[in-house]
């Protein structure tokens, strides 16, 4: 179960003192209304509290204040009921330190065709209310989501709830500390990084610890934890009779659920949240971890292979921005070229997560020779995933800046058998196409460490970067590697000047 802390996003309604009590009293009373309202509904997880209505600058200063220095407020929602003049908002849109959500909402969904008057004009403003505080977060160009449409409907709602995923994922990400285990796997370029600025940008903590530290840990996992770990295998997933009857082979399996205890002491011991690990530093280890990294990431730790700690901290962003569902470590590994059905399979050697497994069907646990790392056979879950929309994304370190790049894909169902390659896999097509993706994605210099998810979407990514201020190249079914490229070299401008 993955594990974070709670959060909850605050909600401010801006107004004025022109009105009078009784209109700022129905200002109140109709905040409260809509603030219950989406509450109560499913697809916003991220709790949402009713702060207070503001209509002066001081009010506004000292409550950006409190959500600055309150850990557990992962965001603001602001919305205009009546007009309020922006100037008022100038010093605490500038104070704000937490992801802002401006809702252009009105408590109505329909005009009172035969009761309107002026009084109802004067309370239902936010057709122009938000309009003024809409310039002055342009002109103080202050990052901010803006979600337009009234408040009670579906998707309006649903997309509230996911920014709040992403805003609270930008919160937690303050809390990412990833242990390396060895160190980045050799002239491997794409998988280095900058990490005082990783910690600047995103808070992500990256230290560094020799492999023999894990084996210690190893070396102390008691029997019946490991015991415990082999019956909760026997109960989630299938084991061929020739691994349960075998000894050699049940020892591998064994030897998985130590590494896994192991590292999972280690990683709580220390408060990390992501790992990674490289097969060319596995002094003391029996085994290349496999199935104990992919437990993990069910678990909801995140994960980079070969020593990737970018990956490692995006997956665990990414998991916790998907409550846990549907994520994992991902490669763009080798093509499918037929004209006309060009495609790829994703997988890596041992580490997916088995939260993408085809519905209706156990991932099989498997042991197999692996001719890297040099070490003793290890076991590993073998799996197909499910078809359907997915997002792969990565996070480049450009020397001045970090990238997230991502790649809309369409999963299918694995039909054809593949006997000799025992690792989970996955069949997609990416969007626009292949030839235009890969294009694209090499223009944009994206890297072949990937996290896919088939819960979040480009607009969560999208906000995620935007919160945290990083850029985001979106390669989707509009996506042309000519215009990608044209947007790359717009964006040199654009963040050379945010220097």
């Amino acid at each position: 179960m993955i594990k974070s802390k709670t959060y909850e996003i605050w909600f401010v309604t801006g107004s004025q003192h022109l009105y009078g009590p009784e209109t700022l009293d129905a200002v109140k009373a109709d905040s409260e209304d809509i603030v219950e309202g989406l509450k109560k509904d499913e697809t916003i997880t991220t709790p949402i509290r009713f702060k207070q209505v503001v209509t002066t600058s001081d009010e506004i200063l000292t409550l950006m204040r409190q959500a600055n220095s309150d850990d557990s407020c992962a965001g603001i929602i602001t919305w205009m009921h009546t007009f309020s003049p922006a100037k008022i908002w100038i010093a605490g849109l500038k104070a704000l330190q937490k992801p802002l959500l401006h809702l252009h909402t009105q408590y109505n969904a329909e005009i009172p065709w035969n009761e309107i008057d002026m009084d109802f004009m004067n309370l239902h403003q936010s057709a122009h209310g938000d309009r003024e505080f809409g310039f002055m977060t342009a002109r103080l160009d202050i990052p901010r989501k803006v979600i337009a449409g009234h408040w009670q409907q579906p998707h309006v709602k649903k997309r509230i709830g996911r920014w709040a995923k992403a805003a609270v994922t930008a919160s937690e990400g303050r809390n990412i500390k990833v242990a390396r285990f060895g160190d980045n796997m050799r002239n491997v370029a794409v998988t280095e990084g900058d990490k005082v600025e990783a910690e600047a940008v995103f808070g992500w903590i990256v230290q560094a610890h020799g492999i023999g530290d894990l084996v210690d840990y190893m070396n102390h996992v008691k029997e019946e934890h490991v015991e415990a770990i082999l019956t909760d295998y026997k109960e989630r997933y299938h084991i061929p009779e020739d691994i349960l009857n075998n000894q050699e082979k049940w020892d591998a399996v064994r030897e998985q659920a130590r590494i896994e205890a192991g590292i999972e002491t280690f990683l709580d011991d220390g408060g990390y949240t992501a790992f990674t690990t490289n097969f060319e530093d596995l002094h003391g280890m029996k085994q290349l971890p496999g199935l104990a990294v992919q437990r993990l990431m069910e678990k909801g730790y995140g994960f980079g292979g070969e020593g990737d700690w970018k990956t490692a901290a995006l997956v665990r962003a990414m998991k916790v921005m998907a409550e846990g569902k549907e994520t994992t470590f991902m490669e763009d590994y080798t093509y499918h070229l037929e004209e006309g059905r060009e495609r790829i399979l994703g997988s890596h050697m041992l580490e997916v997560c088995p939260t993408i497994q085809e519905s209706g069907s156990k991932p099989e646990i498997q042991v197999h020779p692996l001719s890297m790392g040099d070490r003793e056979d290890p076991s590993r879950l073998v799996f197909d995933s499910r078809a359907g929309h997915a997002v792969n994304a990565c996070i480049i370190d450009l020397g001045d800046r970090f990238r997230l790049v991502l790649n809309e894909v369409e999963a299918e169902e694995i039909n054809e058998n593949m006997p000799h390659l025992p690792v989970a896999r996955v069949l997609w097509e990416p969007k626009p196409n292949l030839q235009d993706a890969a294009e694209s994605w090499i223009l944009a210099g994206g890297a072949h460490h990937t996290c896919l998810s088939y819960e979040l979407t480009s607009e969560d990514l999208q906000d995620w970067a935007e919160i945290n201020g990083i850029e985001c190249i979106v390669i989707d079914e509009t996506s042309k590697p000519r215009e990608i490229q044209k947007e790359i070299r717009q964006n040199e401008f654009y963040w050379s000047s945010k220097k």
